[in-house]
């Protein structure tokens, strides 16, 4: 890949992470413990290599996809097409659009891979590699080539994009099934765990996609590779999210990754360059049994339950006041207290050098 893990700096910094804690320390003195927010400001000065993280120009994509797992018969009957869900984004006739302008996050829909053309769009981005992926049952989903091409649009879009946080989603019918499949692949976390989040009595239509699901493991057992099981099961706005967030870590931007495609993505770019986790934070939008065994894999909680049923994206867009209000406990200055300087004072200036320096304002 174009970007190299070693391009990817680790977040750890003692030194810094105890003047956070302390600058932290000394605000709850006089404003009390504020919880949660408290150690999710700490990874955000981190993230940023600062004392003072601030953000700028925040953008949520969502990545579209249709997949050949679908022709199974594994999506509920009702279930709309990609391409009205794509629809429907971009007219702000779903939560997560109108709740990503009023929280002043810049939504952008990539079209992937849907299987149908999608009209134009100020804010659809078309980077369609194929009409939607093979059944991965019966073949690999996608070609290397299609992967790798997925792959390097997904860090052109990176770069491309303004600010310095993003927040991931994958949609599309089948996208659900196919990150299992990767994730599955990858962690040998049980494919049924992942889709179901446990043992149980099955629906017919359960047990019909649980055989699919197994059929396809069997045919790709012997794939290893991160981005040949990538490859294996699909599907391209997995892809995509992969190449995103290369390039974001490797710029210390914030990932915040919302559902089981954009875990998958994480899984299999952490396995590419590992410290990519070290930039992410974890958001949901459903309470999908299969979300919280992802969830498990990276030792991570969602930063809000809300107990939501939609779609996902939309649990990073109401986090995403919490993410604020975090870097606020670091950034805006307390009545009467110093502003300050944005590194610890063993790192003033004419005394910042090494690979593990700090950003100043």
């Amino acid at each position: 890949m174009s970007v190299n893990r070693s391009l990817i700096s680790p977040t750890a910094n003692p030194l810094l992470e105890q003047a956070l804690r302390e600058k932290l320390k000394r605000r709850s003195e006089v404003t009390g413990n504020l919880g949660e927010l408290e150690p999710l400001a700490v990874r955000l000065g981190l993230i940023q290599n600062t004392l003072k993280p601030r953000f700028s120009s925040p953008q949520i994509a969502l990545f579209a996809s249709d997949h050949g797992l679908a022709v199974d018969g594994i999506s509920p009957v009702g279930q709309p097409s990609t391409a009205r869900l794509v629809q429907n984004l971009l007219a702000s006739q779903l939560p997560v659009s109108v709740f990503a302008r009023i929280q002043g996050l810049e939504l952008s829909v990539v079209d992937c891979g849907v299987a149908e053309a999608v009209a134009p769009h100020p804010r659809l981005m078309a980077r369609k590699i194929a009409h939607g992926t093979r059944n991965a049952r019966v073949n690999v989903a996608m070609t290397l080539d299609q992967a790798h091409a997925a792959i390097r649009a997904g860090m052109e879009i990176a770069d491309a994009l303004p600010g310095n946080v993003i927040a991931c989603a994958g949609v599309g019918v089948g996208s659900h099934e196919s990150a299992a499949l990767v994730l599955s692949g990858l962690s040998g976390e049980p494919i049924r765990d992942l889709v179901f989040g446990g043992p149980g009595t099955r629906t017919d239509h359960e047990a019909r996609l649980l055989m699919v699901l197994q059929g396809a493991q069997g045919r790709h057992r012997d794939v290893t590779d991160p981005v040949e099981v990538l490859a294996a099961y699909g599907g391209f706005e997995i892809a995509m999210m992969v190449g995103v967030m290369l390039v974001a870590s490797s710029k210390r931007h914030l990932i915040m990754a919302d559902g089981v495609p954009a875990c998958a993505a994480l899984m299999v770019a952490s396995r590419i360059a590992p410290t990519v986790t070290d930039y992410c934070v974890f958001c949901r939008s459903h309470t999908h049994p299969g979300l919280t065994q992802t969830l498990g894999l990276f030792h991570a909680l969602a930063l809000l339950e809300l107990g939501m049923e939609s779609t996902d994206g939309t649990g990073a867009t109401l986090a995403w006041p919490l993410v604020r209000s975090a870097a606020a406990l670091l950034t805006e200055v307390a009545e009467g207290e110093d502003p300050g300087p944005s590194l610890p004072a063993e790192f003033g200036p004419g005394n910042i050098s090494g690979p593990g320096r700090f950003t100043r304002d």
